[in-house]
């Protein structure tokens, strides 16, 4: 969620204000005065974007990255919006430049699996049409996102030669096929190994060929389990996702992951999974709430791991807000919650 776990979140309707756009500030509101405050008001219009760049650990050392990545990421989705690109496209490029960083799991420098390979999940939903495209266990492609928005963008175009259906969803060498017939570079998989994700595996990698050499029974499988459960722990990071509102008022929402470290070969994660990984629904006769699985315009992120770093940005912002999110003092990660979040009221067209 820009949420439980890097996953979910929950949007209200888009809000339509003559008020200036308000700082970040803590939800304080109760959620029925939200909603009975919103019933009356159109979707509001002025173009949105919230990221972040996995939930795990972000070290001290690194925040000024993690915070550049995020800012990065939320400056070019804004860049598409205010060029006119819908929110499906704007999303996608905030997701390329969470792809592209070494210090993400996602795309570039993501965890290896068993093997010493990188094989990457993503998906993109668009809440205009409802179309979801994902990918997963792909290896040899840069951005695994740009693939799943192919995909989305293909189904658009409705049935191929002979009425068969157009895919939404592919995984391993066959997605990473389709990729490349549809225009999409290969990236030669140790080309997107940095020096954090390798000499991570070569750790992890030392730790269980420790855990062989132990003696066999309880005590075997009690070590592994716990040399399984440091691995992915507070030292890695979890998917990266976005959620876009543009100047329609229409929403999207996409996520990426390298998956867990020392993943089985094969393995596809949340993030692939239709409507698990991520959502995105406008607003209708039916339901007067547009949503978007990430986060909001009035929005919420929440982790039970050590920390976890989000960026958000709206088309009246000059730059981008980051902000590390971490577990008060003294809270045991897996078994504590920090819940937080942050106002924005976009602005119509008149204004």
């Amino acid at each position: 969620m820009i949420g439980l776990s890097s996953y979910a979140g929950v949007m209200e309707s888009l809000i339509n204000s003559a008020e200036e756009q308000q700082p970040s500030s803590p939800l304080d509101k109760s959620w029925s005065n939200k909603q009975e405050s919103s019933k009356n008001q159109k979707p509001g219009v002025g173009g949105f974007v919230l990221v972040h760049a996995g939930a795990g650990y972000h070290s001290e050392s690194k925040a000024k990255e993690y915070k550049h990545v995020c800012k990065r990421a939320c400056q070019r989705a804004v860049d598409r919006l205010k060029a006119g690109a819908l929110a499906v496209e704007a999303v996608a490029a905030a997701l390329v430049e969470l792809e592209d960083s070494p210090f993400t799991n996602a795309g570039m420098g993501s965890n290896l699996n068993l093997s010493g390979q990188i094989e990457c999940d993503a998906s993109i939903m668009d809440g205009k049409s409802l179309h979801y495209g994902a990918v997963g266990a792909i290896s040899g492609i840069k951005n695994p996102v740009l693939v799943a928005n192919r995909l989305l963008n293909e189904a658009q175009k409705g049935k191929l030669s002979a009425g068969r259906i157009p895919p939404c969803f592919l995984v391993g060498r066959g997605a990473h096929d389709w990729a490349v017939s549809h225009g999409i570079p290969p990236c030669p998989s140790e080309k997107m190994a940095t020096k954090f994700s390798l000499s991570a595996y070569k750790r992890n990698k030392r730790k269980m060929e420790l855990a062989e050499k132990m003696d066999t029974g309880h005590n075997q499988t009690k070590k592994r389990r716990q040399s399984s459960e440091n691995e992915n722990g507070s030292g890695c990071l979890d998917t990266v996702g976005a959620v876009v509102v543009d100047l329609e008022g229409n929403v999207a929402a996409a996520v990426s992951s390298g998956g867990l470290a020392m993943k089985h070969p094969g393995r596809v994660g949340q993030a692939a999974h239709y409507g698990c990984g991520c959502w995105a629904e406008n607003a209708c006769n039916m339901n007067p709430y547009s949503t978007a699985v990430s986060t909001s315009v009035e929005f919420l992120w929440s982790h039970t791991t050590e920390s976890m770093c989000v960026g958000y940005m709206s088309a009246q912002d000059s730059k981008a807000k980051t902000h590390i999110s971490r577990l008060p003092p003294g809270t045991v990660p897996g078994q504590s919650l920090a819940i937080e979040g942050g106002v924005c009221r976009l602005m119509s067209v008149a204004e």
